[in-house]
Formats: structure tokens, C-alpha cells, sequence
């Protein structure tokens, strides 16, 4: 409420709640680079199932996956855990994993990830700097604008709603730098295991844009 003069305005602000998870723990790759590569994924851990079953939002929520199948599957995990038919998902292409082109199928050691090797300059915490794009692939840089992009959309669908988002490390890493304005580079010091839920909240009112609050990153399901 705010007072004018004699007239009392109501404000009103309305809020969106985005819950991302990260997929469950990919399976066969060896300490292999594998971006956008489909490959599959471990979804029997239970406690963690049951977690994110009490955790995210149910049926009336907005479910959105990815391209990779690793998303779909650990999506039906959760709503196997509730022992319901899940709702139907909404497939968002711009919320993929990083590609890293002629990079992915080799290992990080083939890379000189973390170190010194063909991948040129390397981050501590991710196998390269934000700005560096391989062959055939795309810099995180892009990843950010192209995740943000597909943000904006998906909450404008979903207003003054839930939304979970089951997707990749590099996405949740590329919303947070969207949401607390932080550059990529530093995005990519943020911890994001697989299982784990990111809480980010969207409040919109008449004529102010829009602002964020983060409620939780990193969350582990098991409690």
C-alpha cells in the first residue's frame, strides 16, 4: 500500500517461484567432456528422489526439461518417488547444456582441464574461461545470454506461479548470473552438484521491471 495524498494506491507485486534442479549423476563417461552429448543417467538413489519429491512443486506447477534425456529421466524420478503421473513437460531448447563442440568425447585430461593444455586458458573451477568458445561449440558467455533469454521466457508463462526446471550445472550457474547480475566468470565458481536444487524467486509490479531473490543454491535433497 502506498499513500498519495488523500488516496491510498495499492501496489500489488507478484511473485514467481523457480525451483532448478540439476540432473541425476550421468553414467559410462569416465571423466569425459560430454556437454550436449545425450548420454544416460543413474536415477536409483531414493532418499534423494524422495527429497526432491517433497521439495518441488506438484502438478499445478509449470515442469520444463531440456532437449537431453537426462532431464526427462529425472523428472519422471521425482514423480515415480510421489507414485503420480507426472504433468506434461514443457521442452525449452534454449535451457541446454553448454555445447562444447569438438571438445565433447575427450577427456579432461586430454583437455588439460584445471591445468594447462589444448583448451588454452583454463578457470579453477570449470574447464574453461568463460570467453573461450571451442570448435564447434559455444563460450558460457553465450550460454548466459541464450539462458536468460529462455528465463524470460518461460516466466512470462508462468506468472505469479511455480516452475521446475530440471536441467544442467552450466544453466543453473548461467540463471544465477542473471538473477544476482554477476558476470559468467564468476558464475562459474558457484557449486552445482547433480540432484541439487537452486531456489530463485521473481517478483514483477506495474511499471518497476523486475527483481530477484535467491532462497537456496545448491540444496541437497537427502536433508
Amino acid at each position: 500500500l502506498r499513500g498519495i495524498g488523500r488516496f491510498l494506491v495499492v501496489v500489488t507485486t507478484m511473485q514467481t517461484n523457480l525451483f532448478l534442479v540439476r540432473h541425476a549423476p550421468v553414467v559410462g563417461q569416465h571423466g569425459r567432456c560430454y556437454g550436449t552429448t545425450d548420454v544416460e543417467c543413474d536415477t536409483t538413489d531414493a532418499k534423494a528422489f524422495a527429497g526432491l519429491a517433497a521439495i518441488l512443486p506438484g502438478v499445478d506447477a509449470l515442469w520444463t526439461i531440456t532437449p537431453l534425456s537426462r532431464t526427462k529421466r529425472t523428472a519422471d524420478a521425482v514423480w515415480a518417488a510421489r507414485q503420480a503421473p507426472p504433468p506434461a513437460y514443457r521442452l525449452v531448447p534454449e535451457l541446454i547444456e553448454q555445447c562444447f563442440g569438438d571438445w565433447q568425447g575427450k577427456t579432461y585430461a586430454e583437455l588439460g582441464a584445471y591445468g594447462h593444455g589444448d583448451a588454452g586458458a583454463t578457470h579453477r573451477h570449470w574447464l574453461t574461461m568463460a570467453d573461450i568458445k571451442p570448435e564447434g561449440g559455444e563460450s558460457f558467455v553465450e550460454v548466459c545470454a541464450r539462458v536468460a533469454r529462455g528465463l524470460d521466457a518461460v516466466l512470462e508463462t508462468a506468472k505469479g506461479g511455480d516452475v521446475a526446471m530440471v536441467c544442467h550445472g552450466g544453466v543453473i550457474r548461467a540463471a544465477l548470473a542473471y538473477a544476482l547480475g554477476v558476470s559468467p566468470e564468476a558464475a562459474l565458481s558457484i557449486s552445482v552438484d547433480t540432484l541439487s536444487v537452486t531456489r530463485l524467486d521473481r517478483f514483477e509490479g506495474p511499471g518497476r521491471g523486475h527483481a530477484w531473490r535467491v532462497g537456496y543454491v545448491n540444496r541437497d535433497p537427502r536433508g
